[in-house]
């Protein structure tokens, strides 16, 4: 007679054996979550100023799309240090928006990051990789404790992201298998 443990380890044995399958579909996309963070690939992602640059002031989610918050990091830096592309894409957007100048750079999944107050050296179009000079950082934010802060953003679709959840490595969980 058979028993449960016996027959799994028949089909584990057969499936290692006869390998993968000639022909298989790609895996359907997990539905995305409004509140789901980025899950990007272990290094894919770098700082968008040299070096480790000091958070002056963290993202702080609103609790909902027209609420008080904090839409990106500000991180401290000098006036006229390059900013550089946190990851490959295309830039989206360089120019003045409300008087500031903004880079903004489409990546896959849907993300968009953006950088300002930088004085372009881009033009939208443009194809930019990881650690790529988009442009270099001005004087003029607001609440910043030093020269210069750039505030950097992240958002898929119409919803903020911490951007600083690009540069931690996915969270790996082992859970018992019974």
């Amino acid at each position: 007679m058979t028993t449960p443990r016996s027959a799994l380890v028949v089909l584990v044995l057969v499936a290692l054996l006869t390998g993968p399958p000639a022909a298989s579909a790609a895996p359907a996309a997990a539905p995305e979550s409004a509140s789901a963070a980025p899950a990007p690939a272990a290094g894919l992602w770098a700082w968008p100023l040299a070096g480790a640059p000091t958070v002056s002031r963290p993202f702080d989610a609103p609790a909902t799309p027209y609420a008080a918050g904090h839409r990106g990091v500000d991180l401290a830096g000098a006036v006229g240090g390059q900013v550089l592309s946190a990851g490959d894409g295309v830039v989206a957007f360089a120019g003045m928006v409300a008087g500031r100048p903004v880079v903004s750079v489409d990546h896959a999944g849907g993300l968009r990051t953006t950088y300002e107050p930088v004085a372009p050296g881009v033009s939208a179009g443009q194809p930019v990789v990881r650690g790529s000079p988009l442009g270099v950082l001005v004087a003029g934010h607001d609440g910043c404790p030093v020269d210069a802060c750039l505030h950097w953003g992240l958002r898929r679709g119409e919803t903020y992201l911490d951007p600083l959840s690009l540069l931690r490595p996915p969270r790996v969980r082992l859970l018992p298998w019974h």
